[in-house]
């Protein structure tokens, strides 16, 4: 199993994780990872982290399809391997209707086939074999009836099959990263329970396929506050990230036999009552999607990871060295 640090969003000036990321390639951490919604893009601080180091490989968790044309993203993969000496790992979601309609302004339609083509288009930039045409329905190039005619990457990339992850949630969208990427980062692992949820999405994965986990890791022997930090994140995430009748992480919690109870929450949360929300999420629910409490008890939980489909794991909350070096051992030793 393959160890990344998951560092999300870029907060704020206070928020250069430059120290832990050195230490993470000191300690032998194959990967790091940051993130992007409304706030700071995924891929200025990865190049910053890019440029102080020299080994980790550095993904995005992930950049949004929205957010760019498919032949922006390409570019940026481009230049930022390059710079790096080909450590990037472009991991690319379609979002959801409220970021992708509220924030780029854009409509939420047929999100798996738009990712296809999506993708489609950014491997036509890399290979460099021809100018880049697309006759599909949300990428078209050149433009219909217009003045523009085909054009070919003018730097030659340093890889032309930069690897792909995709962000994906529901089992057609599993089914969709086997079958055109390299990798898929479920933002909600269950261990246990994810041969049942996604065995069948899985099936058709190429060998080598890096199914990179992203798991709250809370080193404490205070088992109870462990767990309600994660909790916290999941009110917030099952109560308030997604419409009423259209929650992607609602429903990933409805498919891990929670149903019941993530409606409940959300019902909760959206009428202002986010502490009820809160202690309505069962502990097994977040105990479950998570590695916290002592080092014992980690080491004891992280069996049920080892026996699963993943392959890597992006832990989320470490930052100091001896943190980080605890969790390098408890994974890789």
């Amino acid at each position: 199993m393959k160890l990344g640090l998951q560092l999300g969003y870029w907060q704020r000036n206070a928020d250069d994780a430059t120290a832990s990321v050195l230490a993470a390639e000191r300690l032998g951490y194959d990967s790091v990872w940051t993130a992007e919604a409304y706030g700071s893009d995924a891929f200025t601080p990865l190049a910053w982290y890019g440029a102080r180091t020299s080994r980790i490989k550095l993904g995005t968790s992930v950049a949004q399809l929205s957010a760019r044309p498919p032949v922006t993203t390409a570019m940026t993969a481009m230049t930022l391997d390059h710079l790096t000496g080909g450590r990037l790992l472009l991991g690319v979601g379609a979002s959801g209707p409220q970021v992708v309609e509220g924030w780029y302004g854009q409509p939420f339609a047929r999100p798996l086939a738009r990712t296809r083509e999506y993708v489609e288009i950014m491997r036509k930039v890399w290979r460099r074999e021809e100018p880049v045409t697309g006759d599909g329905p949300h990428y078209p190039l050149p433009l219909p009836d217009g003045l523009g005619k085909p054009l070919k990457l003018i730097t030659h990339p340093l890889r032309p099959d930069i690897p792909v992850y995709l962000g994906a949630e529901g089992p057609k969208n599993v089914a969709l990263a086997a079958e055109v990427a390299q990798g898929w980062l479920p933002l909600f692992a269950f261990p246990e329970k994810i041969e049942e949820m996604y065995g069948g999405a899985l099936a058709g994965a190429p060998a080598g396929f890096d199914v990179a986990a992203m798991v709250t890791v809370v080193v404490s022997d205070d088992v109870r506050a462990a767990l309600d930090g994660v909790k916290l994140m999941l009110a917030l995430y099952i109560g308030g990230m997604g419409a009423r009748h259209r929650n992607f992480h609602a429903d990933i919690i409805g498919r891990m036999g929670y149903a019941e109870a993530a409606e409940h929450i959300q019902s909760l949360y959206l009428a202002g009552r986010k502490d009820e929300a809160f202690l309505a999420i069962p502990d097994e629910l977040a105990d479950g999607i998570s590695l916290v409490g002592p080092p014992g008890r980690i080491k004891e939980r992280l069996e049920l990871w080892r026996k699963s489909p993943v392959t890597s794991l992006l832990v989320m909350g470490p930052r100091d060295e001896p943190t980080l070096k605890l969790v390098r051992d408890l994974v890789l030793g």
